[in-house]
C-alpha cells in the first residue's frame, strides 16, 4: 500500500489527474490542435496568476524556471539584488552567479519574513540592479514573505522582480499584474497537485524587453526563454513537449480554478495545524510570517528526525519531510498543499504524529488531532 504523501511536494494527485497523465500520446510539434491546448493550459494559468503577461510551461522540473529567468536576463557583469532569508532565497543567488552576475545579499532574519523596511533603508542606499530575486515561500522554513509590498517597491527603482513561487501558488494569494512582478515561477508538482516534471512562469513586456535586447547573446539553449516569443504564431517549439505532463497538467489547473477560494481553505488549514503544534508543546521554526502551505516544526529533544520518520512510515505509512543545509536534523515539516491541503488528511497526520511521540515518551500537551478538529470547526 502506498504511503500518504505529507510532505511539501510532490503532493497526492487526483485521480482525474492521473487519467489525464494517461490520455493517449500525439506528436505536439505536427499537431496544430496540441499548439491550441497548450495556449489554453496557459490561460488558465493566467487567471491563477492574475496576470495578462505571457505564462509560458517549461517541460522541467521547477529548479528550470529559476535558471532560465536568470539565463536568459542576466549579462555579465550585470548587479543582482538576492534578497535572502532562507535556503531557498540564498540558493538564488547561486544560479545569478553561474551567469556572469555581481551579486549582492540582502540578508534578513531566517526565521521570520523579509523586513520591508530594513530593505527600503538598504534600496536609499544602494539599488544600482539590474533584476533582484525573492522566494515567495521558503519551503524548508515554512515562511510566505511579502512579495506584495516587495515586488512594487523594487519596481519603484527601477529594478527587475523574479519570484520563485514554486511553493505557493495555489495555495497562497498571488496577484501578479497588481505586485509589479516581471517573472514568477512555479512548478506542477506543488499546490496544483500535477505529476513533478514542468515549470510555468510569466514573462512582463520589461522582462521581455531585458530578454530581447540584450548586448551580448543568451548562452545556452534550454534555458533560452528568447526562443519562445513567437511560439504560438510560428506554431513551433524549441523542443518537444512533455504531452503527457502537459494533459495532466491541464486538469489539474481546471479543478483549482473550480475551486471557489482555494486560498482560504490553505489558510485555515495552516492556521490550524500551528495551533494544533502549539496546544502539543512543540515549537515552529518559524517566528512570523507562516506558511500556508507548509508548517515546519523543531524537533523537539529527546527524539531524532530519522526516529519519527521511521515510525511515521512503519507504524502509520504516512510520508512526512525533513530538511537540508542548516536546517537538516532540527526540524520536520508537514506538507498540506493542493491535495495534500483537505481535513481528512491533516487529522490522520496529527493523530500519527501524535502517537509516535508518546511512542518515544515525548511529553504532549495536548492531542493534535483532536486540536485540529476543534480548530476546524470555529
Amino acid at each position: 500500500m502506498k504511503p500518504l504523501i505529507m510532505t511539501p511536494g510532490p503532493t497526492y494527485i487526483h485521480e482525474d489527474v492521473r487519467k489525464a497523465l494517461a490520455s493517449e500520446i500525439i506528436n505536439p510539434d505536427l499537431d496544430l490542435n496540441f499548439y491550441e491546448f497548450y495556449k489554453d493550459t496557459c490561460t488558465m494559468l493566467q487567471k491563477i496568476l492574475n496576470t495578462v503577461s505571457d505564462v509560458l510551461i517549461l517541460s522541467g522540473e521547477g529548479i528550470l524556471g529559476l535558471e532560465a529567468a536568470c539565463c536568459s536576463i542576466i549579462e555579465p557583469g550585470d548587479r543582482v539584488l538576492c534578497i535572502d532569508n532562507g535556503i531557498f532565497g540564498n540558493g538564488f543567488g547561486d544560479f545569478a552567479k553561474m551567469y556572469g552576475a555581481e551579486v549582492v545579499y540582502f540578508k534578513s532574519d531566517y526565521r521570520k519574513a523579509i523586513d520591508v523596511k530594513a530593505l527600503e533603508d538598504f534600496l536609499n542606499s544602494d539599488s544600482a540592479f539590474k533584476m533582484a530575486t525573492v522566494v515567495h515561500c521558503e519551503t524548508p522554513s515554512g515562511i510566505t514573505n511579502p512579495v506584495n509590498e516587495i515586488c512594487p517597491l523594487l519596481k519603484r527603482f527601477g529594478i527587475l522582480t523574479v519570484v520563485d513561487s514554486v511553493s505557493a501558488i495555489g495555495g497562497e494569494e498571488v496577484k501578479t499584474d497588481e505586485w509589479k512582478i516581471d517573472m514568477i515561477l512555479g512548478g506542477s508538482q506543488k499546490c496544483l497537485s500535477a505529476p513533478p516534471g514542468l515549470t510555468f512562469l510569466s514573462v512582463s513586456q520589461d522582462a521581455w524587453q531585458a530578454i530581447l535586447e540584450r548586448k551580448k547573446p543568451i548562452t545556452g539553449f534550454y534555458c533560452n526563454l528568447s526562443l519562445w516569443k513567437n511560439w504560438y504564431s510560428e506554431k513551433w517549439f524549441p523542443y518537444t513537449q512533455a504531452v503527457s505532463d502537459i494533459f495532466a497538467l491541464n486538469e489539474a489547473v481546471q479543478r483549482l480554478l473550480k475551486e471557489s477560494n482555494p486560498q482560504e481553505r490553505h489558510r485555515k488549514i495552516s492556521k490550524a495545524v500551528r495551533k494544533s503544534v502549539e496546544a502539543a508543546g512543540l515549537e515552529l521554526y518559524p517566528l512570523d510570517g507562516f506558511s500556508s502551505t507548509v508548517t515546519t516544526i523543531n524537533i523537539p529533544q529527546g527524539i531524532t528526525f530519522n526516529e519519527i520518520n521511521q515510525s511515521m512510515l512503519e507504524d502509520h505509512n504516512i510520508l512526512i519531510a525533513g530538511a537540508f543545509a542548516f536546517l537538516k536534523d532540527k526540524v520536520f515539516r508537514i506538507g498540506h498543499m493542493g491535495e495534500n491541503c483537505f481535513e481528512d488528511k491533516v487529522y490522520l497526520t496529527l493523530k500519527a504524529l501524535n502517537q509516535v511521540f508518546i511512542k518515544h515518551s515525548i511529553k504532549i500537551n495536548a492531542a493534535m488531532h483532536e486540536v485540529f478538529v476543534k480548530e476546524m470547526s470555529k
